[in-house]
This record gives C-alpha cells, sequence and structure tokens, in this order.
C-alpha cells in the first residue's frame, strides 16, 4: 500500500508540473505572437536567434526555433543525459506548436496600434517572463541557451546566469545587421531586462519560506496535525519563561509562505490562546525545500 500511495502522489506531482509548464509555455508564446513580433522586437535565447532569422528572411518563427533545439539536445543527451532532456523535450516541441498556434490566432496584426513599440516591448517581456518563471519554478526548461549554459557551467567554473547573461547580450547585438537601427538593440535589452525582473519575481515568490514559533500548552495536539495536514517537519524546542520561570515547549516550523493562512488557521482552532510568532527567511535548504548549491 505505502509503495501505491507514493508512486500516485509522484504522478499527479508530475502531472501538475506538465500543465503549469504548458501554461508557462502558452503565456511565453502569447507574448512573441502578440507583441515582439509583429512590432519587430528581439530579444535572448534560441528564440531571439529564431526572430532575427525571421525579420531576416520572413522563416517562420517555429521552424528555426526547432532546428537549432534539435541540434542542441543532441549535444545536451550526450552531455548532460537523459534526465536532463525529458522536460526540455517536452518544453520544446510544446513551445514549436503554440509559437505556431498563437501567431495563426494573432496573425501580423500591431494589436496596440502603430508606433507603439515601447509598450509592445514592456507587455511581450511581461508575459514572456511569467511563462519563464512559471516553467523554470516547475522543473521544466525551453531548451535553447539553457542547454548551452548547462554544458560549459558543467565543465567550467561560471555560474548559469553568467552563462546565459552572456549569450542573451551577444544575441540582442547581432540584430543590428538586420537593422542597421541601435534603437532595436536597445528594445532588445530593455525586453531582456524587463522579462528578467519578471522572471526572478515569479521564480522568488514561489520559494518564498518562512518560520513560526508557537507558543501553546496544547503543543502536542498542533504539532500533530502540523505535520499530518501541512506535510512539515516539526521541531519541539524546551524554553522557559524568564518572568515566571515556568518551562515551556516551543514548537518550531519551516513551510512554504503559501502554507502560512493554514498554520495560522490550524492553531486557531486548537489553541486560540497561542502565542505565534511568524518571520520570513532569506533561504531555506534541506529535504522539501531548495537543494544545497555551491559553487565549486
Amino acid at each position: 500500500m505505502p509503495i501505491r500511495t507514493l508512486d500516485k502522489s509522484i504522478v499527479l506531482r508530475e502531472l501538475k508540473d506538465y500543465l503549469l509548464i504548458t501554461f508557462g509555455l502558452m503565456s511565453y508564446s502569447l507574448g512573441w505572437a502578440a507583441f515582439l513580433l509583429p512590432y519587430k522586437i528581439t530579444t535572448g535565447g534560441v528564440t531571439g536567434i529564431s526572430a532575427i532569422i525571421y525579420y531576416a528572411t520572413n522563416i517562420p518563427l517555429q521552424y528555426s526555433y526547432f532546428a537549432i533545439n534539435a541540434v542542441l539536445m543532441a549535444f545536451a543527451i550526450k552531455i548532460l543525459g537523459p534526465k536532463f532532456s525529458i522536460k526540455t523535450t517536452f518544453g520544446i516541441f510544446s513551445l514549436t506548436f503554440y509559437l505556431w498556434l498563437f501567431q495563426r490566432l494573432v496573425g501580423n496584426v500591431q494589436v496596440l496600434g502603430p508606433n507603439q513599440d515601447f509598450m509592445a516591448c514592456i507587455l511581450g517581456a511581461a508575459l514572456c517572463g511569467i511563462g519563464l518563471g512559471v516553467v523554470y519554478v516547475n522543473n521544466g526548461s525551453t531548451g535553447g541557451t539553457d542547454i548551452i549554459a548547462a554544458a560549459v557551467t558543467k565543465y567550467r567554473d561560471v555560474t548559469f546566469g553568467r552563462m546565459i547573461l552572456y549569450c542573451d547580450i551577444f544575441i540582442i547585438a547581432s540584430c543590428y545587421i538586420v537593422f542597421h537601427d541601435w534603437k532595436r538593440v536597445v528594445f532588445g535589452y530593455v525586453t531582456m531586462a524587463v522579462l528578467s525582473y519578471v522572471l526572478d519575481m515569479v521564480v522568488n515568490s514561489a520559494r518564498q519560506s518562512v518560520q513560526f514559533f508557537i507558543f501553546s500548552s496544547k503543543y502536542q495536539e498542533i504539532a500533530d496535525r502540523i505535520s499530518h495536514d501541512c506535510n512539515r517537519g516539526v521541531t519541539i524546542l524546551d524554553g522557559t519563561g524568564w518572568y515566571s520561570k515556568n518551562s515551556m515547549k516551543v514548537i518550531c516550523i519551516l513551510a512554504k509562505k503559501s502554507q502560512s493562512t493554514q498554520i495560522f488557521r490550524l492553531v486557531r482552532d486548537i489553541d486560540p490562546d497561542a502565542f505565534v510568532s511568524q518571520s520570513a527567511v532569506i533561504g531555506v535548504y534541506g529535504n522539501g525545500f531548495e537543494h544545497i548549491r555551491i559553487k565549486r
């Protein structure tokens, strides 16, 4: 029975990941099809390279995107192994389809009207940032420069984010070859900055954690309910009230920020007179939270 329950939970978790990755890819595709492509704005990544090819040759964005990623994936499977490639392959095929779909739905119409390049740049970057953030939070990937960065950081002492930044700066600068207009390059860098900011907002908000200290005479019941209902580890600390000199137990919990309301309601239902302290923590690493990552 425990094995079946574990298998079921893993399947549901993976299904949730793929559904959210799909939503993220749709948001990313809409940002490109509705705002960036009609206003001839580019940004980093393989999608940016494909956009530059599209502006220069009219070859549809999704074709060059898929072709470039197919070559990169061939190297990624050998260098990074099949585990890296599963969700990346799903992301590449899905994004190829959604780029085609949303371009068919939107067409090459400037939905904000003419001469609205800057607003299109902001809105397109925001949608792309939200989409990529959702994809990354759910362990997905869109391929492209992610593959290059992952391969390079495996053998060189360069951070993943810095490697992607180098690639994106070069890609955006190369659009000058097509347009001979520095304004397009500037729009590209603005798009990259907004996209990165929104991406960080989405990723960091999903990973925020909180710490609780709960003082209650009903600590055993509260601890049992939090462990069972919230699926969070609970630590019981020995404390002494300095004024009363009475010994007491203190419940210490580290949880996701999204679980705060559930924990507060649970404590209130069991002991309305409990004393609760909640604080934000910068980072929590270990089982159930983020993996410990250090620079070698």
